[in-house]
């Protein structure tokens, strides 16, 4: 089973637009969003089953230019 997760994104100035393409093109996430507050992203994406959490993030998400921070929330079966 996946893990369902929540990621918010802030951007350096000026770059949300290319780093919402660039996670477009990565095909990684199930929903991308454009927010206001503190972040500038919030993305939903499902990290396979033999994927650690942290590591995917890093290796597939962190690595685009124009992400200053991000804050992961993971999701639990609660029901």
């Amino acid at each position: 089973m996946s893990t369902c997760v929540y990621v918010q994104i802030r951007c350096k100035p000026g770059t949300t637009y290319k780093v919402a393409e660039e996670i477009a093109l990565r095909e990684i996430h199930s929903e991308l969003y454009s927010t206001s507050g503190d972040y500038d992203l919030l993305m939903k994406l499902y990290i396979p089953e033999a994927e650690d959490v942290g590591k995917y993030i890093n290796d597939q998400l962190l690595d685009i230019a124009g992400i200053e921070r991000s804050l992961t929330t993971m999701t639990f079966k609660a029901f």
